[in-house]
């Protein structure tokens, strides 16, 4: 079988360059240190490829493997790996809220925010005062806990309404 590397992938068959390598048979055995033509010969009646797992001039260390499989196998940890982190930095999201705003705004943030905290993920709630606004901080909060109160069969409140500059937030965190 022969098969064609990438530029930055592992090198396989006749890429390999070193005139000694050590070698691992398809089935995890050590075979020892061989030559580079013994190992492509062992790697042909076999019917896989060779392929270098290191990148060490000393020691290269090459397996008897099917190239197609290892490099789909890799794929498929590297994307695995991508939805595991993309998981993690959606852990908080968050809600802005309006002194003045609507049932219709509201109910839709409600929905969307409860079926966020479902997936077990924490929700941040915030009300930005515009202009004088700031003056009736009370009334941010009252919409702050209406929406927190509207979750309670979902979530806890992690942390009270503070108001830090021109905005109050508010962590909600899903319940166990």
């Amino acid at each position: 079988m022969i098969a064609i590397a990438k530029q930055n992938d592992v090198l396989i068959n006749e890429q390999i360059t070193c005139p000694e390598v050590m070698v691992i048979g398809p089935n995890g055995e050590k075979m020892g240190v061989k030559k580079i033509e013994d190992a492509r010969t062992l790697a042909s009646y076999a019917g896989l490829d060779l392929v270098q797992l290191n990148n060490d001039p000393k020691n290269p260390v090459c397996k008897i493997l099917d190239y197609n499989k290892y490099r789909y196998e890799k794929q498929k940890k590297e994307k695995e790996a991508k939805k595991k982190q993309r998981e993690q930095n959606l852990e908080l999201k968050e809600y802005r809220l309006s002194v003045t705003i609507d049932v219709g705004d509201f109910e839709t943030k409600l929905r969307n925010a409860k079926s966020y905290l479902e997936k077990g993920h924490k929700i941040k709630v915030s009300v930005r005062f515009k202009g004088r606004q700031i003056a009736h901080s009370e009334l941010g909060k009252d919409v702050i806990m209406r929406f927190a109160n509207r979750l309670d069969d979902v979530s806890l409140i992690e942390q009270m309404p503070k108001l830090e500059g021109r905005s109050m937030s508010l962590l909600l965190a899903p319940k166990k």
